[in-house]
């Protein structure tokens, strides 16, 4: 499998020094079927008084950090070695029972449950998804999750938003646009309201330059999975029309973006010491 390094910098600046409280990171990709961590270190400035590393409910890595010191600067520089295997998605991939929607889940239902809508959706969301369907309330299920990932790329306008939070997919429908998370959980909610099992994916995009094989540049990143029978969890990004895994490497998975945040904490002294915050990513190959 081809090998990738994945280096995340984030850094705080402030106006004088100040106290930090504890920090919490997803920044380590998951060790999955199709990409498995080689290498991977964490080098946190200044060095906190205790790093522990535990296992989400999902499976997911989480490191904690907890600081004694004062400072007036806090950086988190990751650097990750990941063998990634790119894996597509066909229709034939798909259980023979599911290939039309509306399916039914049969034994995996009870394990799907928390990704599944328990109330019912908003009319319009309910408008905007029924669009995929036939007059019958059917579809192909292969065209269906296609064609909502690409009908989300050429319809709404992907942007950049440093606002905390996502947007409610009924405003992602109104403004026609949002980040990549919001995108991502537009795609989810539209599935969830057809009964369809999805689920937040957050981790990194690797961008290449058409003019070269080589990978140059990367990012934070944010899209959906959807369970499949036969197929299993399947990648779906509404922000690039890609379906599948390739240029994809997951960090996280969850049933609410809340908890897929990459690094949250806390800090100690006046509003005013913040001077900054810097994000810096890059995915290379090895």
């Amino acid at each position: 499998m081809p090998i990738l390094t994945i280096r995340h910098v984030t850094s705080y600046h402030y106006r004088r020094a100040v106290a930090f409280g504890e920090h919490r990171m997803m920044l380590r990709p998951r060790d999955d079927d199709d990409q498995k961590v080689l290498e991977s270190a964490l080098d946190i400035s200044p060095e906190p008084s205790e790093l522990s590393w535990t296992q989400d409910v999902f499976g997911n890595h989480v490191a904690t950090a907890r600081f004694a010191g004062w400072a007036r600067e806090l950086s988190f520089a990751s650097t990750i070695c990941v063998e990634h295997a790119a894996a597509g998605f066909r229709a034939a991939d798909i259980a023979e029972h599911a290939r039309t929607y509306p399916f039914v889940y049969a034994n995996d239902g009870l394990d799907l449950a928390r990704y599944v809508a328990a109330a019912p959706p908003h009319p319009e969301l309910t408008r905007w998804t029924a669009g995929f369907l036939r007059a019958d309330g059917s579809a192909d299920t292969y065209a269906l999750f296609v064609g909502m990932t690409q009908t989300i790329r050429g319809s709404f306008k992907h942007r950049a938003r440093h606002q905390k939070g996502v947007q409610d997919p009924l405003q992602t429908l109104a403004l026609g646009s949002g980040s990549c998370r919001d995108l991502a959980v537009l795609m989810i909610a539209s599935l969830r309201s057809l009964g369809i099992a999805a689920r937040f994916v957050s981790g990194y995009l690797k961008v290449a330059d058409p003019d070269d094989d080589r990978i140059t540049g990367g990012n934070t990143h944010a899209w959906a999975q959807a369970y499949v029978p036969g197929a299993g969890w399947v990648d779906f990004d509404p922000s690039t029309g890609m379906v599948g895994n390739e240029n994809l490497v997951r960090v996280a998975v969850v049933d609410q973006p809340c908890e897929a945040i990459p690094l949250s904490g806390t800090w100690i002294g006046s509003a005013a010491d913040h001077l900054a915050m810097r994000v810096a990513v890059k995915v290379g190959a090895a």
